[in-house]
């Protein structure tokens, strides 16, 4: 199987409080939460080793690239098990309140990583409107400005192992 390329979209300082990408710049956030009520992006896409990169909501600049060292992924969880998932992982996770609860869903996927390393200059991000908040990509030049290519969600498609 091809190794993907992640593109994470991190919350800012407005709804949440510190800057999730200034929490990943100084080590004391070493993985990233995803859930939803059912498997979607990037449950089960992202896996050991594939590169990681991470931008500001709305800055429209890739600052941020890292590996993914490990994956969990979890489906159909209780509300004590989300509970203990989240508190288990919560030094690397370091979440505030309000994303403990925003987190709170049946299906999750922790992704942890490292070697993180702050790209500079930052690469322009060229959005499209149908983007979500993690991409799957072939390389990072394909959401880059000047080497874009139209995006789909042909890459984020679960497929048969």
């Amino acid at each position: 199987m091809k190794s993907m390329v992640h593109l994470v979209y991190c919350d800012n300082a407005g709804k949440l409080g510190e800057r999730v990408l200034d929490k990943i710049l100084s080590g004391t956030k070493t993985m990233i939460v995803r859930g939803a009520a059912g498997r979607k992006i990037p449950h089960s896409r992202v896996h050991e080793g594939e590169s990681i990169y991470f931008m500001e909501k709305g800055s429209a600049l890739i600052t941020a690239l890292a590996k993914v060292k490990t994956v969990q992924n979890y489906v159909k969880l209780t509300e004590d098990e989300i509970i203990k998932t989240l508190s288990d992982n919560q030094s690397k996770l370091n979440l505030t309140e309000k994303q403990k609860e925003r987190w709170r869903k049946k299906c999750l996927c922790l992704v942890e990583f490292e070697d993180v390393q702050r790209i500079d200059p930052p690469l322009a991000f060229d959005h499209q409107g149908n983007m979500d908040d993690w991409l799957i990509i072939d390389k990072i030049e394909d959401v880059v400005v000047g080497t874009s290519i139209p995006f789909n969600y042909e890459k984020s498609k679960f497929r048969e192992k």
